[in-house]
């Protein structure tokens, strides 16, 4: 008797569901994945126009200067330390919360010199905040 031998099987491994597998982790990570653009913003400090309001007579006008430093109602203070500035505060509104506390800064200040004064005004009670701004250029 003659048996016919039997083709050997090629023993491999399927690989299209591996591929499959793959192809749906690519298109997961790149649905998941967020794509930011690293830029750098450009700010620029408002302007305002109008009719400046009446000055009062008694005020707090406090000036930051380009390098941080503190000028209260025209008077230079000798540090920049925030105890220093509450003390002239105190000093100088004599208890009254109700004056109007104006904040000029410089444009080259530290911004966090603008809010520490910020912060200041409003942890001494002063409610009436008010911001100077200039007056934009007008070009002809």
């Amino acid at each position: 008797m003659k048996f016919k031998r039997q083709v050997a099987a090629e023993e491999g491994v399927n690989l299209t569901p591996l591929i499959d597998v793959v192809f749906l982790l690519l298109i997961f990570f790149m649905v998941s994945t967020t794509f930011t653009k690293e830029s750098h913003l450009e700010i620029n400090l408002p302007e305002a126009e109008g009719n400046p309001p009446e000055l009062e007579k008694q005020q707090i006008e406090v000036v930051v200067d380009a390098n941080g430093g503190y000028t209260l109602n025209g008077q230079v203070l000798v540090n920049t330390q925030a105890a220093t500035l509450r003390a002239a505060i105190d000093r100088v509104s004599e208890g009254n919360t109700g004056l109007p506390f104006i904040i000029t800064g410089d444009a080259d200040a530290d911004y966090q010199a603008i809010i520490t004064v910020m912060d200041l005004a409003g942890q001494m009670g002063f409610v009436n905040l008010s911001l100077t701004t200039r007056t934009p250029d007008k070009e002809d």
